[in-house]
């Protein structure tokens, strides 16, 4: 069933009481806090106690830490995770009862629509950055936003808030379509490149899903006229469009792009042809003046001063698992990055690189097969950059086990590499080998992430 098929006006329409299945996730949370904040009763279960549940409970939410059909209760509807399988009890019990059941990506699209002014970033690369740039930018300008973002943001010590303003912003995913779902008032392509092709099958197919969010937009598209694909898609657009980039003119353009320090930037900004102001970057790596310009492009349309958008790139430090600094490990410093991708990848591994180490050791979990194989020679380029690779197994996630592609198939093209058997090898060979003055980074979207926190363990 397709999403037009399913989608009801009246979904929300006399709701009291809404259970989550899988209220633990980061992407379920921000849509219970909006929920629960426009007086709606919330209930919701996971399989372990996090954080997350926590702070859900010290919100007045129920939480069940097991399913169990008997936790619906009264509710008059069901949001359940992606993770959640159709055999899940308490799934099962709602439909056998005739409870709406959506999925959270649906539910999403809904929460998307309560706000006059939504703001949805897209792209393969920097939806994270940007969604948190904006957000950074609305909060501190005392707008008060809503925001559903794909990373933890410090400013707001959460995924996303449930704000008192008309503004919510949200990372849109392309994955499966999802962003499909919503209905953005502003949108953001900041690119589009060869990633998910295991769902779309061409790069054809997933422009065109990139114009079908394009064209759901109510008022403005802004896009990066340095992207190739981007631009392939507004010129076959009749929508209002503003551009943002470097390389060539755009509506608004970084111009006089310097480093400041080993891999951090500043520019001027300029509004088609006037200077109009001076930006300086905290977070390191070339690829986020894109996403600063993005950010410039959006809160100069809604009529914020150049003034406060620089304040705003001052103070955005980064979201989780974005350049996040984990610690120490031998003297060495240790950093997880969400890259996941060789175009990510490059980008990140170059501002490393950048940044004056003595050497730069990349910890990379593969992540899907599907992407491995058909992205094998990226894969094998990329990580030729840092000075040693450490390779973990790949991760399948959602796929099955294809043996026909491996990491020790990625190792033996790559000079030097070393190949470990699970997260804690890669640990214990950091532990072994790293020393004082280099650059440790853990790259991946599956749970490389915990190798970082096992290498600085000892150091806390």
């Amino acid at each position: 069933m397709s999403f037009i098929d399913s989608y009801n006006p009246h979904l929300l329409d006399g709701v009291q009481h809404v259970h989550f299945i899988g209220c633990g996730g980061s992407g379920t949370y921000p849509l219970i806090q909006i929920l629960h904040s426009r007086g709606l009763t919330i209930s919701g279960s996971d399989v372990e106690e996090t954080k997350i549940t926590k702070a859900e409970r010290t919100m007045g939410v129920t939480v069940y830490l097991e399913h169990d059909a008997a936790h619906l209760g009264d509710a008059q509807l069901v949001v359940y995770s992606a993770a959640i399988h159709d055999e899940n009890p308490e799934l099962k019990a709602a439909r056998a009862r005739g409870i709406p059941a959506v999925e959270r990506s649906v539910m999403l699209g809904y929460v998307s629509r309560m706000y006059s002014h939504s703001v949805c970033v897209s792209g393969t690369h920097g939806k994270t950055t940007t969604t948190g740039m904006i957000t950074t930018m609305l909060e501190l300008a005392g707008k008060d936003p809503a925001a559903v973002i794909g990373g933890k943001l410090p400013l707001i010590d959460g995924y996303g808030k449930a704000g008192k303003g008309d503004d919510i912003v949200i990372e849109a995913c392309e994955f499966a379509e999802t962003f499909l779902k919503l209905t953005p008032y502003l949108s953001v392509v900041l690119n589009i490149d060869n990633d998910h092709l295991d769902y779309y099958g061409s790069i054809g197919e997933l422009k065109f899903a990139f114009k079908r969010f394009a064209l759901m937009t109510q008022f403005m598209i802004f896009a990066n006229v340095d992207d190739k694909n981007t631009m392939d898609v507004m010129y076959t657009l009749d929508r209002r469009v503003r551009t943002f980039g470097i390389e060539n003119d755009g509506d608004y353009q970084a111009v006089n792009v310097q480093e400041y320090k080993p891999g951090f930037f500043e520019f001027d900004l300029k509004e088609w042809s006037k200077i109009t102001g001076h930006i300086r970057l905290s977070v390191p790596g070339r690829h986020n003046i894109y996403n600063a310009l993005a950010m410039c492009a959006v809160c100069r349309f809604v009529g914020l001063t150049v003034e406060q958008c620089a304040e705003a790139a001052l103070n955005f430090k980064g979201a989780g698992r974005r350049f996040e600094v984990y610690g120490e490990c031998n003297g060495a410093l240790v950093i997880d990055d969400y890259a996941h991708h060789p175009t990510e990848l490059r980008a990140t591994l170059n501002t490393a690189k950048e940044m004056g180490y003595k050497r730069l050791i990349a910890v990379h979990q593969p992540f899907t097969y599907s992407r491995t194989k058909m992205l094998f020679n990226d894969f094998v380029d990329v990580l030729k950059i840092p000075d040693i690779t450490v390779l973990t197994p790949i991760m399948g996630s959602r796929e099955p086990n294809d043996p026909t592609i491996t990491s020790a198939k990625l190792a033996a093209q790559i000079p030097g590499s070393v190949l470990v058997d699970s997260l804690q090898a890669a640990a214990d060979w950091v532990k072994q080998n790293a020393q004082p003055g280099d650059l440790v980074i853990t790259l991946g979207c599956g749970d490389i992430y915990k190798a970082s926190k096992m290498m600085v363990a000892d150091n806390q």
